[in-house]
C-alpha cells in the first residue's frame, strides 16, 4: 500500500520582512512588469495589511490592501503562477475585502490591465463594477496601457 500525502491546505498570515524575497519572486514570475522588492516593504513599513497565503514551506499567494478615510484600495493580489485556478485568488481577494470592512471602509477600489480578463471576470465575480479608466496607467510591451478601474460598495451586513 502507498500512502499519498496531500500538500496542507493554505492558510493566511501577515506578510513579514522575511517573506519579500518569496514574494518578489512569485511577482515576478507572474507579471511582465513586477513590482519590485522594495516597493513590497515600504507597503509594510506603511502598515499597509499585507498578507500572504501559504503552507509550512511556501507561499502560494499574496494581498496588499490600504484604508484610509473610509475607503480601500487593493493594491495587489497574487498568485503564483503554478498555484494558479484552484481559487486562492478569490480566497485573497475576500480575505481583503474582510479586511476592508474591518476597518469600516464604505467603497474598495482597484485597477486592473484590460489585458487581464480571468482578472476582470473574478472581480465582477465578486460584485466589482467598472468606473472608470485611467489611461496609459501600466507600463506594456508596446509603451502603456490603460487601467480598468473598479469598486464596490461595501453594504451593511
Amino acid at each position: 500500500m502507498v500512502a499519498i500525502l496531500k500538500e496542507p491546505f493554505p492558510n493566511f498570515r501577515p506578510m513579514r520582512a522575511e517573506d519579500l524575497e518569496s514574494v518578489a519572486a512569485i511577482e515576478m514570475a507572474a507579471y511582465p512588469f513586477p513590482w519590485t522588492h522594495g516597493i513590497f516593504n515600504d507597503c509594510l513599513r506603511a502598515g499597509y495589511d499585507c498578507w500572504v497565503l501559504s503552507r509550512p514551506a511556501e507561499i502560494v499567494g499574496y494581498g496588499i490592501l490600504s484604508c484610509a478615510a473610509r475607503e480601500a484600495h487593493v493594491l495587489n493580489v497574487c498568485v503564483a503562477p503554478g498555484e494558479q485556478r484552484r481559487g486562492y485568488g478569490k480566497r485573497i481577494v475576500l480575505r481583503l475585502l474582510d479586511l476592508a470592512r474591518w476597518h469600516h471602509a464604505e467603497r474598495v477600489f482597484l485597477e486592473v490591465r484590460p489585458s487581464n480578463p480571468r482578472a476582470i471576470a473574478l472581480y465582477e465575480s465578486m460584485g466589482f463594477n467598472e468606473i472608470g479608466r485611467r489611461p496609459n496607467y501600466y507600463p506594456a510591451r508596446r509603451g502603456r496601457e490603460d487601467a480598468v478601474v473598479m469598486a464596490m460598495e461595501m453594504l451593511e451586513s
